[in-house]
């Protein structure tokens, strides 16, 4: 963490961004007192939602392309926004590393059902590993943090291998029914597959030895 991700600015209201035009934010989204009522309430409230997304997304680029040290005001930068608008959705490294982290492990389990709707079970499971790398490399990218989090309480401990799995579980099944992929295999065994498949290249900056990888795990689940 560096010294600046551990103290809010002395002025966070007076900090402003693009897209509010400078207009203060609370934290709830709603306009600071003496603007109009809820014709401007509601703006400010969609401006907020918007500013939160961006960050998410800015934090995701940068934890997924760079170090665990990132610096808050980096994220800031790579959303367009001060970091005034940063702290007032995230007041602590910490926060935003939680909400991050739950909104992309809410996404690499929500996209299964859309994959299989539009691909075959074999091809969607393709799909949804791409989907688990990245989201895997996005944690390393927070693994400090994480850890510390986790370990003190201040993260809440999340359900992820339970979700993955079951996800995995899913995708197989659909599989097994459409003939394309073994029937015998526990979901559990591939979790541990692929822990082991990106353990082994996390420090090889290879995507391409990546890939190679997740299409021996795809393979080695075809049937016999």
């Amino acid at each position: 963490m560096t010294a600046s991700d551990s103290a809010r600015p002395a002025r966070p209201d007076a900090a402003s961004d693009s897209a509010t035009g400078g207009r203060p934010e609370t934290a709830s989204g709603a306009t600071s007192p003496g603007h109009p009522g809820a014709a401007s309430a509601r703006p400010a409230r969609a401006d907020a939602r918007r500013n939160r997304e961006k960050l998410l997304a800015a934090a995701r680029t940068v934890f997924s392309t760079t170090h665990e040290g990132a610096p808050l005001e980096a994220i800031a930068r790579e959303a367009g926004v001060g970091i005034g608008t940063l702290y007032r959705h995230f007041p602590t490294r910490e926060a935003l590393v939680e909400a991050l982290y739950a909104a992309e492990l809410d996404a690499v389990v929500d996209c299964a059902p859309g994959l299989l709707e539009t691909l075959a079970p074999e091809a969607a499971l393709r799909a949804w590993l791409e989907r688990y790398a990245g989201f895997l490399a996005t944690k390393r990218g927070m693994s400090e943090t994480l850890r510390a989090g986790w370990a003190s309480g201040s993260i809440a401990t999340p359900t992820t291998r339970e979700r993955i799995t079951a996800t995995i579980g899913t995708i197989l099944e659909a599989g097994r029914d459409a003939g394309e992929l073994r029937g015998d295999v526990a979901a559990e065994d591939v979790t541990m597959m692929l822990l082991g498949a990106f353990l082994a290249t996390q420090t090889v900056g290879r995507p391409e030895r990546t890939a190679r990888l997740l299409d021996l795990v795809v393979d080695a689940l075809r049937p016999v």
